[in-house]
């Protein structure tokens, strides 16, 4: 039976920072009003300063906060919000609360709560996409019971091969082996991992594909039966599995490939009936040859990229879905314009091991003009806390083709000013002079083998070289000042900005 249309008219964020901020714009634009939940640390937050209501939750711990599902639902229940929106993290992909919402009749907006489960563990999810006709990585499809299981198994369909964890994703609990006599402490550790992440220290094992990209797909599914796909998105460029940077159309995808990976995709939405906007990931081998890897049951962080391309918005397409209209026809046969490419910026210094970086932002200027996007979760004079996840907003640019976009990300990042805290934005500059990134010579290794071996470095300052001929005369300007004005109100700034020369720190985040 087709669902019942019903607008919303207030709907709760679950989530914090940039997602947060860009599901407010959405449901603005909507006429939605807002409301947001925020924890102690996050009270001064953007989404608090922006949304229509916002209401405390708990303090720093996110188990303690943003991880309350019961209490969560609750607060929906009493402040009268017709919905939820999870964002992604936190509690997007817990079938716990999609569960609480359909039982207090608050609207979860995502899949159901069955789709998520199905998904969530990676055997299960690998048995239904082999049973609909979905590539997968060859492997196993059951849990291993103990290290000898493992051996076996791993001697069954031979070295290399990878260890993953059977209840999550994100990289955790995951380990490549390329001998047996390794298998043992990669075992132990891949275990204890998934244990803390997941809370569930099943594993499974796959045969390791070399060298590969990871390819995925956007779908949109209405609760009437329909799935589409929205092309592909290139997320290869990766650090330790998370992904760094994201680009859609991806270079080595053509109309056939895409066809077909897009068929995929959707078959592997209708094999558990979702519902709502979610992404169908790969991996896709030298061969052109590709696998199911995952499905994430949420909006995707580089979710932008898609929408830069094809010009759906997807949080005002996940609002509707989850009101229970169809989808339009215009979404039959999306046409990819454009190259769009994303950049995760986050408050860490990625050459000094990206150690973390937290605390007050003292200048921020986000670039400007044309095919220039930033989702960002942070203000000038907030402060980055130590709590949460270190990114702080994402740079997104447009352009007719990937050289274009490419020029455009270099000038985005030119413009880029953040003093405060350090960022990851000069990886992105040394990616822009890396050959492999230019040419998209991409695979999900290739970003840790070139830190590794130091192949990426920071860009040299221009014109550095005079800063302190510059620190002298500003400093005897300030002095010829103060004594000519017999006022010293711009001495401590001339004198910080001498201090900063003198030391050698960049203007640049």
């Amino acid at each position: 039976m087709s669902p019942e249309i019903r607008r919303f008219r207030k709907v709760l964020i679950a989530n914090r920072g940039e997602i947060a901020v860009r599901i407010l714009r959405g449901l603005a634009e909507m006429g939605i009003r807002s409301a947001v939940i925020y924890s102690e640390p996050d009270r001064a937050g953007l989404p608090v300063l922006l949304a229509d209501e916002a209401y405390p939750i708990g303090p720093a711990p996110s188990r303690e906060s943003y991880l309350r599902a019961e209490a969560i639902v609750e607060l929906a229940v009493e402040i009268g919000a017709d919905a939820i929106h999870p964002g992604y993290g936190f509690l997007s992909e817990r079938v716990e609360l999609a569960e609480l919402c359909r039982q207090h009749g608050v609207t979860f907006i995502g899949p159901p709560p069955e789709a998520i489960a199905s998904m969530g563990s990676k055997t299960e999810s690998r048995r239904r996409m082999i049973a609909a006709g979905v590539p997968v990585v060859p492997g196993g499809d059951e849990a291993l019971p103990d290290l000898d299981s493992a051996l076996a198994f791993a001697d069954q369909i031979g070295y290399p091969v990878m260890l993953k964890a059977a209840a999550g994703g994100g990289g955790k609990g995951m380990r490549q082996v390329h001998a047996a006599e390794d298998l043992p402490a990669a075992y132990r550790a891949a275990r204890s991992e998934a244990a803390a992440s997941f809370g569930d220290d099943s594993v499974y094992i796959e045969k390791l594909i070399l060298e590969p990209r990871h390819i995925e797909i956007q779908v949109l599914a209405d609760g009437h039966g329909k799935v589409v796909s929205l092309g592909e998105r290139e997320c290869s460029l990766q650090r330790r599995h998370q992904k760094v940077v994201e680009e859609a159309p991806s270079l080595v995808v053509d109309e056939d490939l895409r066809r077909r990976m897009g068929e995929a995709a959707v078959l592997a939405a209708k094999a558990v009936d979702y519902t709502n906007a979610g992404t169908v990931e790969f991996l896709l081998d030298r061969q052109g040859d590709f696998f199911f890897l995952e499905m994430n049951t949420r909006l995707q962080v580089e979710h932008p990229v898609t929408e830069m391309v094809t010009g759906v918005d997807l949080v005002e397409a996940q609002i509707r879905i989850a009101e229970g209209d169809p989808l339009p026809p215009e979404l039959d046969d999306i046409r990819i314009r454009g190259h769009a490419i994303e950049v995760r910026l986050y408050a860490e210094a990625p050459f000094r091991n990206f150690a973390p970086s937290p605390g007050k932002i003292r200048l921020l200027r986000w670039p400007e003009g044309l095919g220039v996007r930033n989702d960002c979760g942070v203000y000038e004079g907030s402060e980055v806390s130590i709590h949460y996840d270190p990114m702080l907003a994402k740079m997104i640019v447009w352009a007719a083709d990937r050289p274009r976009a490419l020029a455009r990300l270099r000038r985005a990042l030119g413009e880029l000013r953040i003093e405060g805290i350090e960022t990851t934005a000069p990886l992105f500059s040394a990616l822009l002079e890396d050959e492999d990134f230019v040419t998209g010579n991409l695979d999900i290794g290739m970003l840790d083998r070139k830190l590794a071996a130091g192949e990426l470095a920071p860009p040299a300052p221009e014109g550095l070289e005079d800063l302190p001929l510059v620190a002298a005369a500003l400093t005897h300007y300030g002095r010829v000042q103060k004594l000519s004005s017999g006022e010293g109100g711009q001495r401590d700034r001339w004198r910080q900005q001498s201090r900063r020369e003198a030391l050698g720190r960049s203007l640049w985040s």
